[in-house]
């Protein structure tokens, strides 16, 4: 769950996240100083989603990079069916790398 929510969601949400706490308190500062309050319809929300999926794509770029195993290092097995169940693919790590 943390994996997802680190790769996926917080990316997509952060940026947004932001422009609304920004707007928030742009609007409470606007009001106290009698100016016009930003609005949410003409704001730059779609900017804020580009940004969102600009990070997703470095996340998922970073994670590809930095984690996982080398190619070599050990051996895939499949799925399989045996003695009426399905066994489930199973990785076995060289001992030698």
């Amino acid at each position: 769950m943390g994996r997802l929510l680190l790769t996926y969601i917080l990316p997509l949400i952060f940026p947004l996240l932001v422009y609304l706490a920004w707007n928030a308190y742009a609007r409470s500062k606007a009001k106290r100083s009698g100016g016009v309050p930003p609005s949410l319809e003409r704001g730059p929300i779609f900017w804020a989603i580009v940004a969102g999926f600009i990070l997703l794509t470095a996340s998922l770029l970073t994670f590809a990079v930095i984690g996982g195993d080398a190619p070599d290092s050990g051996q895939y097995v499949g799925p399989r069916y045996e003695d009426g169940k399905i066994i489930p693919p199973t990785y076995i790590p060289d001992p030698n790398k």
